[in-house]
């Protein structure tokens, strides 16, 4: 995961929203090319283009167009990721009638990650009692293309007005009938604030701290996993402050971070977690070389870095690089980290030793991504890189288990279930905030899917969906976005999903979450 950067640019020159050539310079019409004369030489009459009478002919013209459109519509089918192959001059495009919410927004540069910010706004509640229009803010750090690194930046971002698409009596879209409607479809509007940075962001991860008082707003920090190897950590409650209040000013020294992380030295890092249970800010980073760091803010305001990092022995042969940590959601002191040996292994931040507790074998491949169910603790899912992803109960890692065997690890047991719908690698995925059943997949098929573990397997009459042998029946939703790296669901709006890519930013609610 560590190279799989964003793809060469392409070039797009066609034509959009139907519009068509000009018409070369020069042509003219005959103003008396319709005019005949008839035999007699006599008369003079006017007939239609063609010769015929004009309501003649635009019968004829609304049949052909009916039909045309009839076979339009049925060639229109259900896109499948590395199964359905589109034909010269196909596109994709998204079915409105099935989303509550779809926008999408492109910045200077597309960004690698993102992360979700608390709106001081809301308060997470049920899907049923949120009030429209909703207001969201997102962190993204930049991918600049080679040789122009310097116009990097961090993106916060606030996006207002979202409304929920208006639908007729037949669940078709539709367009609101008044500007006071909760319901519509008016465009939503961006305002958005930049950090400047010299390098791109691999990951970026969002802390916010307890809120002190009524009266005291809580801090926001942002860490970013930088390319150049350093790990930026910043606060950004002026940027999201100056969003709120018009004619806040940010200051230079305000754009600075309060602290960078040197322990990787310039060895480049993907994975970065903050602990959901440490009250000041505690951020653990890793690296290609396989190393994890541990960063923690003092009481002070001060931070410092562990300089002994947790390691361990990988599989014989294999690239020791750390793709993803992820914290225990109840306990403060234990994490988990995958990298590209296949291995998830446990960790515990008080082991002197700085050794994993627990080290598992759950892929052939790459794990790119964890995620750890926040409902339910003994819940993980990993995202590898062939496509596949599985779920997880750890009961049934036994703990102080040590690595064994040819391959030099567990093999894992507990396995809840696994699937290979997506056919390539995993980059994304995470568990619903409010249903442990649900989860989002990212992949670099370009396609984001929804899934719900509750649906059995043994269910023959739903055992493949829409009569496809190779699509699972725990498939809820499909979504296709260009290059997608990242997604995230909003911890405030159930069922909202946020996602990066090389495309631009995502923002969706399906109908069925």
């Amino acid at each position: 995961m560590s190279a799989k950067k964003r793809a060469a640019e392409q070039d797009n020159t066609t034509l959009k929203a139907g519009r068509r050539p000009l018409a070369d310079e020069g042509e003219y019409e005959d103003e008396t090319e319709d005019e005949f004369e008839d035999e007699s030489g006599d008369e003079i009459f006017e007939a239609g283009v063609d010769g015929r009478p004009d309501e003649e002919r635009e019968a004829e013209e609304r049949e052909m167009n009916e039909d045309a459109m009839e076979g339009i519509e049925q060639q229109q089918t259900t896109f499948i990721p590395g199964r359905t192959k589109l034909s010269p001059g196909e596109t994709l495009a998204p079915d409105l009638s099935t989303y509550d919410i779809i926008h999408e927004f492109t910045g200077t540069w597309p960004a690698l990650s993102l992360d979700v910010l608390p709106s001081p706004h809301l308060s997470l509640a049920p899907a049923s009692s949120i009030s429209y229009p909703v207001t969201l803010y997102t962190v993204s750090g930049t991918q600049a293309s080679r040789g122009r690194e310097k116009e990097n930046h961090l993106l916060i971002a606030k996006i207002s007005g979202l409304t929920k698409m208006k639908r007729d009596e037949e669940g078709s879209e539709s367009e609101s009938d008044s500007d006071d409607d909760e319901d519509g479809d008016s465009e939503p509007v961006l305002e958005t604030r930049q950090i400047p940075l010299t390098s791109t962001t691999n990951r970026i991860r969002s802390f916010t701290t307890p809120q002190p008082s009524s009266s005291t707003p809580s801090t926001v920090f942002v860490a970013a996993s930088l390319e150049n190897g350093d790990v930026a950590i910043f606060d950004i409650s002026p940027h999201m402050r100056s969003l709120e209040t018009a004619g806040t000013t940010i200051s230079p020294q305000q754009n600075k971070p309060v602290h960078i992380v040197k322990a990787h030295k310039r060895t480049e890092g993907y994975a970065i977690a903050w602990s959901p249970n440490n009250a000041s800010g505690r951020l653990l980073t890793g690296d290609t070389e396989g190393k994890i760091f541990a960063t923690t803010r003092k009481e002070d305001g001060s931070w410092t870095t562990d300089n002994t990092p947790f390691t361990a022995q990988t599989v014989a042969g294999k690239d020791p690089g750390i793709n993803d940590i992820v914290w225990q959601p109840n306990d403060s002191n234990v994490f988990a980290s995958c990298g590209n040996d296949g291995c998830v292994r446990i960790w515990d931040v008080r082991s002197k030793s700085h050794k994993p507790a627990l080290t598992v074998q759950v892929s052939d491949t790459d794990v790119n991504v964890l995620s750890w169910s926040k409902l339910t603790p003994h819940l993980l899912a990993s995202g590898h890189d062939d496509g596949t992803w599985a779920t997880w109960d750890l009961r049934s890692w036994k703990s102080g288990a040590q690595p064994n065997g040819a391959n030099n690890g567990l093999t894992a047991k507990g396995e809840v279930a696994r699937f290979n719908f997506h056919k390539e690698q995993i980059t994304g995925l995470q568990w619903h905030p409010t249903d442990d059943s649900i989860v989002s997949v990212c992949a670099g098929d370009g396609v984001i899917s929804i899934w719900d573990l509750s649906v059995e397997l043994d269910d023959e009459e739903s055992k493949y969906t829409a009569d496809a042998p190779d699509v699972p029946p725990q498939l809820l939703f499909a979504h296709y976005m260009s290059e997608v790296k990242e997604s995230h669901w909003h911890p405030q709006l159930p069922g909202l999903i946020v996602a990066t890519g090389g495309g631009g930013y995502n923002i969706f609610k399906t109908f069925n979450v």
